[in-house]
């Protein structure tokens, strides 16, 4: 009887955590797609993380010369708690939204193609975990 107790336990506590990790996630998810509207087109992928104050997501993307690009990203309901940085190869910042008050997406255009490394992490005023949410839209 204790084992069955305890195995249903363990169930039901997973479910739970399951289900509010998916709401935090979906609830964050809303907040960047208000910012990929036209002429921005997600390029259809979600770069996501889930990530604690001290730690930093990093994610690559190829940006190709003359397009251009939009860049969202968020974490928990409100704008700002996301810290977001792109380097290239060589970890040159090309742009970081610390300096922009962490604004929640950047438009930009590149001359010729470029690998890139992005970092996120949460703000000092961010709770201490959550989902790091990038999308990368491009216009038509």
């Amino acid at each position: 009887m204790n084992k069955t107790y305890l195995k249903l336990t363990f169930f039901f506590a997973f479910l739970l955590q399951s289900f509010f990790v998916n709401a935090q996630e979906e609830v964050t998810t809303a907040v960047c797609d208000k910012y990929m509207n036209p002429p921005f087109v997600s390029d259809g992928q979600q770069y996501r993380a889930l990530i604690n104050a001290e730690e930093v997501a990093e994610f690559r993307a190829t940006f190709y010369g003359g397009s251009i690009y939009r860049i969202t990203a968020c974490s928990g309901s409100q704008e700002g708690q996301l810290i977001f940085a792109i380097y290239d190869r060589e970890r040159n910042e090309l742009f970081s939204n610390r300096g922009y008050n962490n604004a929640p997406y950047w438009d930009f255009k590149f001359n010729s193609t470029v690998d890139c490394i992005i970092e996120a992490y949460l703000a000092p005023t961010a709770p201490p975990s959550g989902f790091a949410i990038l999308q990368i839209g491009f216009s038509k």
